[in-house]
């Protein structure tokens, strides 16, 4: 099994923000993305690189995954973000705007060139209707070694700017259908897949629905705005204290000798396979990841 990775938060703040930066090292969240592109004024943008390069080589944000959102390449900040970041250790690049895999071939060598450590991924943006069209070709990529592909996450705002879909309609209905094909690409091709941001912070009854929807699709977590929405996410997208015992008694019924030569067998009344065994090892890998970060697993009624 490849290395589980929690990745049920995935809080977004401007490089350009110091103290928000500084805030981030004491937060809850599995993942610190640091934004260099659309939260950065132009004229800002030179030093928040600089400054996010020297926080990220220093390494101020203790266990939490850093993902470090750069600039389009085709803009005049892109190159100098790949430059200055690709040196500091990151633990992934987020691309955005991908259309197709050849940004992504042309960040992995640009990575690999600029001395990048071997364990930095790459993330990718799903954000334009030319995404959708190319989402295969796109996940596909990350069967190419070269590109470290890892993850992707979708962009509802630009998404829905681009596509004239109305945003803030309870359950998605239009947006729907594209996440479950994005979502299918990031599984077909074993890398995983973040839910996009919502927008309305301080609606917690809302953001807690569609957390929940996230899950229930498939999603591995669920890209934020504000450190109000991390506990929520950490609780939806987290496994319960249920899940993990029921998933221990079903490794341990198939590690049962007696069961050694059957793909199928009676558990608590229903008919469980050995994929389910499979399933139920990810989940406790991912529990033990999160104890190993100190956390408690949450209750799904917490």
């Amino acid at each position: 099994m490849t290395e589980i990775r929690p990745r049920r938060s995935v809080l977004s703040m401007p490089g350009s923000n110091a103290r928000a930066l500084e805030k981030a090292a004491s937060l809850p969240t599995d993942v610190v993305m640091i934004d260099l592109e659309d939260a950065v004024a132009p004229e800002a943008k030179n030093e928040a690189r600089r400054a996010v390069a020297q926080a990220v080589a220093e390494r101020r944000f203790g266990r939490r995954e850093v993902v470090i959102r750069v600039n389009p390449l085709d803009t005049p900040w892109g190159e100098a973000d790949l430059a200055a970041i690709a040196p500091a250790g990151a633990d992934a690049i987020l691309v955005p705007k991908v259309t197709g895999s050849d940004v992504l071939v042309t960040v992995g060598s640009r990575l690999r060139r600029l001395g990048a450590p071997e364990r930095t991924r790459v993330w990718a943006m799903i954000e334009s209707p030319m995404a959708l069209l190319h989402i295969t070709d796109i996940a596909q990529s990350a069967r190419d070694v070269d590109t470290r592909l890892a993850c992707l996450i979708v962009g509802p705002n630009d998404l829905a700017k681009a596509s004239r879909v109305r945003l803030g309609v309870p359950g998605r209905p239009a947006l729907m259908p594209w996440l479950m094909n994005v979502l299918a690409a990031a599984r077909a091709y074993e890398i995983d897949c973040i839910d996009g941001i919502y927008n309305a912070f301080r609606d917690e009854a809302g953001f807690l629905a569609e957390c929940e929807q996230g899950r229930d699709c498939g999603f591995d977590g669920k890209m934020l705005i504000h450190p109000g929405q991390i506990e929520a996410a950490n609780r939806v997208f987290g496994p319960t204290p249920e899940a993990v015992a029921e998933a221990r008694a079903i490794i341990a019924v198939f590690s049962d000798p007696a069961n050694a030569r059957r793909g199928v067998v009676d558990f608590n009344g229903r008919m469980i396979e050995r994929l389910h065994a499979v399933e139920a090892t990810r989940l406790v890998a991912m529990a033990d990841a999160i104890a190993a970060m100190g956390e408690p697993i949450a209750s799904a009624t917490a």
